[in-house]
Parts: structure tokens; sequence; C-alpha cells
């Protein structure tokens, strides 16, 4: 035992750690603001991942040098850049350094943050970051919370409580509701709950994609009238698709009236509760029983940094508390220091835990609440002047204006041809992800094709988006002449 050399300890050299951490830093750093240099999408490259995929299981050990030298040729080289300035798909994640750092430090020193007595300061700190979200949006003392993963996990710890809750686990017949614009993780999360697919019942949104509260009711009417049990409201605070927040006051008051359970996917929308004038849109917000809200989205963290919000902290552990003998002394320890709700691993689905709260913490110390509410409001002023850049050019029609930071529009033909609008705007996201220079992505509303951008990244600038609409322009006219060709042939 005494001849171990590091390797067999699973350890390096303190000269060679020093030397990887240095290199990787660097990395880092020459990254950080220089993303607007590289392209924003990378070709499929086929030999690369045929490479990747061949390679054996190696018995003994490389350099960190060509291991390292290996990840930037097959997975820099292959990756889209989502905090690039000009990656305008999906709901892109910017990301900070301060919170790669914390990501380090939490990675590094291998904390968990589970059981209070393994990791009390930062089951504090994780306490402290779930305290001051609840103070943003408004929630009452005595709410509770935890970070986890992404909004699919925040939106399946939501929907399990309001389970545990109101059903107390029993699923007969019982019924939630959402608009047909709700995020596919609200029907992915009740499958896993146990639901069967007949127990969501999607109402069409209004015409301005948000849930009708009027139809709602009548569904939920019809709904009691045939014996079901309607028990929870799942609504949207910036719907993915238009930025379309739910009408939440109403839809609180509702509930309120009818025992209902109003859960409210607030993934990216949550965050304009920061600015004072763009929060009053979320209205009603702070009347939730849960809530998600991912910081890495419109608060600039790295991922994976999203939050749960429950209105009681102790329906939490009504949810997932369970026993555990050989745990028994911690437990006891923990209730005695900090009550039983800062052992987080009976606050949701997670034994094993990451300190996730590190990065929001940092952050939030480093940039200050100022920065993050001016970045926040900065994207909504980007989404508008897009919405201007589009009417301007004349080649655009705005579907949905400027709201949430994104907007929704189609090519508009010289002649009208709306089979063409279709097409072109279908094919464009492709013609962009080829040209690499800027991206942004399509989806359907109304049954036809749409452009979607969003604008959450602070580091976009007016010269990003004036490009962008160009290219845009260029690229749809080179496939309308494309296509007119290929019917003129047909």
């Amino acid at each position: 035992m005494h001849g171990l050399s590091p390797r067999d300890q699973i350890k390096l050299e303190a000269d060679e750690m020093r030397e990887m951490g240095y290199r990787i830093i660097d990395m880092l750093v020459d990254y950080n603001g220089a993303q607007s240099q590289f392209p924003v999408t990378r070709a499929l490259d086929q030999v690369t991942f045929d490479e990747i995929l061949s390679e054996p299981l190696p018995e003994n050990g490389s350099s960190w040098q060509d291991v390292l030298e290996q990840f930037e040729r097959q997975v820099l080289s292959t990756i889209d850049h989502l905090d690039h300035p000009r990656f305008f798909a999906y709901i892109p994640s910017s990301s900070n350094f301060v919170g790669a750092m914390a990501d380090t430090l939490a990675s590094g020193y291998n904390i968990f943050n589970a059981l209070y007595p393994l990791g009390t300061g930062a089951a504090q700190i994780e306490r402290l970051s779930v305290s001051w979200l609840h103070k943003l949006v408004g929630m009452p003392e005595g709410a509770g919370g935890l970070f986890v993963s992404g909004g699919a996990v925040a939106n399946l710890t939501g929907l399990a409580v309001a389970r545990q809750v109101l059903l107390k686990g029993d699923m007969q017949d019982a019924v939630i509701y959402c608009s047909d614009q709700a995020h596919f993780v609200i029907s992915r999360g009740l499958r896993i709950l146990g639901f069967a697919p007949e127990q969501l019942q999607e109402i069409p949104a209004d015409h301005n994609f948000r849930l009708p509260v009027a139809d709602l009711e009548r569904a939920i009417a019809a709904d009691r009238e045939a014996g079901k049990r309607p028990f929870c409201i799942a609504a949207t605070a910036g719907t993915t698709n238009t930025g379309a927040v739910d009408p939440l006051a109403d839809l609180a008051d509702f509930c309120d009236r009818e025992n209902l359970w109003l859960h409210v996917d607030g993934a990216y929308g949550t965050s304009a509760c920061l600015t004072d004038h763009r929060k009053m849109e979320l209205a009603g917000i702070e009347r939730a029983h849960s809530l998600t809200w991912d910081a890495h989205k419109w608060m600039f963290q790295p991922v994976e940094c999203s939050a749960v919000l429950v209105r009681d902290r102790h329906w939490l552990g009504d949810t997932f508390k369970d026993t555990a003998h050989f745990l028994a002394d911690a437990e006891t320890h923990s209730k005695k220091e900090a009550g039983e709700e800062m052992n987080y691993m009976y606050q949701g689905i997670q034994l094993t835990r990451y300190f996730r709260a590190l990065k929001f913490w940092m952050s939030m110390k480093v940039f200050g609440l100022g920065a993050m509410r001016q970045a926040i409001e900065r994207g909504f002023k980007l989404a508008e002047m897009v919405e201007s850049l589009l009417r301007d050019a004349g080649q655009w029609e705005i579907v949905t204006p400027a709201q949430m930071a994104i907007v929704t529009f189609r090519y508009k033909p010289d002649n009208g041809d709306q089979t063409l609008a279709d097409a072109v705007t279908d094919q464009l996201m492709g013609a962009m992800a080829t040209n690499g220079f800027a991206f942004a992505s399509t989806s359907k509303l109304l049954g036809r094709p749409v452009m979607r951008m969003v604008t959450n990244n602070p580091r976009t600038t007016p010269s990003d988006l004036r490009q962008t609409v160009t290219l845009m322009g260029r690229l749809a006219a080179d496939l309308e002449r494309r296509l007119s060709r290929t019917q003129a042939t047909h």
C-alpha cells in the first residue's frame, strides 16, 4: 500500500493540477467575451461523431493534455453556442463566469447538499437563495423551495406536491388543466406521476395565446357534472412559443373560489418580476401554490440552475419525506439545529444533491440585483428593436409582437402566396443553421410555421440584431427564388 502512485489513488500531482487548472481557466477567459467570433451553429460532422463512438474503453490512462486536446477537437468543435449573442433560438442560456467558477468550487470540494449535518453552510445558502426568490416574486413568509436541474424537474416537483396536498395520492378521476400553449414538460411530468393522458385537458388558447378563463370554467363545470375531480390548473408565465402570460390574477381568484391548485410554469418569464414596470404583466404570480423559475434562462446562470417554489414549505416534506434508520442520528441533529426542511433530500426528488444554489448566490453577490434587473430589462428592449427592424424590412409579417423578449414572425412574399410563405418560413431555420452567423428557431401558431427570436442575452448588441435581420431577409429571398423555380418546373 505504501507504494501507491497518485494515479492509483485517482489523483494528480499538485503541479499537474495547477497546470491543468490554469490551462482551463485560460480557455474560459479567452472564450468569455469572444463568443461572437465563433459560428453560432456547427455543421454535423459525421466523421468526428464516428471517431468518438468508435473509441474503446481505455485500460490505461492518458495525459490530461491529450484528453483536453481531444475535448477541444471533438466537443468544442461540434457544439452550438447557446451563450452566443446571436443565438436567438429556443430560450438561450447566456451564463456568466462567476457562476461557472461557483460550479468549479462546488464540484472541486464535492459539496453534498442533501443532509444538513454534512453541509450546513451549503444548506443555509440554498435556503437564503430560495428566500430571495420568494421575496422577489412576492410569496408569503413560510414559503419553501429548492434548486433542481431544470424546468422539467421543477414542474414535475410542483405537480407532485399538488397531487399529494390536494389528492393525498388518490388520482382516480382527477383532472388537470392547461392551455394548448403549455410546455410539453407538463404533460410529460403528469405521465411520469402516473396520470393517464385523458386526465390532462388542454384548453385552446385565445387570440393572444393565453389560457381563456371562461372556457376553462366551462370545461371544469362540465367535468364536475360528469363526476370527475378537477384539482389543478397549470398556467404559464411566459410561453415558449410567444412569451404569452396566462391571466394569473384571474386564475388565482378562480382557484380560490373552487379550491383548485394553481401551478405556474414560470421557467423564464418569472424573471420579469425583477423589473419595476414589467412585473405588472405577472400580477397574481405571487398567489401560485407552486411555481417554477429557471435561473439558467433569464437570470444568466450556467445550466443546471432551476428553482421550484411552494407557498408552504411544509408541503415539500409532506410530499417527499421518508425514513431511513441509517440516517436517524443525522436527522435528529438537523431538527435540533435548523428544522427538518434543511434536509433537502426530503424536500424533493433527489437524495444525492449537487450544490446548485452556490452559483446563484455567488452571482447575485458579485453583480447585484441592480445589474440583473438592467440585463432583464435589456432583453425586453432588444425584442422591441427586433420587431421594429422586421417591420421596417418589409419582408415580414409580425405574428405576435415583442413580449417577454420574444417576437414571432413569418415571411411575406410580394405576391401574398401563403403556401410559399409557409415553405420559406419553415426552411429558414435550416438555412440559418447552415450559414452559422446567427440562429433563430421555428414553431407553429394557428397551424402555420413561424420564426421566433428570443433576445434575453444581455451581451447581444443592436448591431447583432440588424445583421441578423438583414441575413434572414437575404436567406429568405434566396429560398423564395429557389422554391419558385421548383414550382415552375412542376
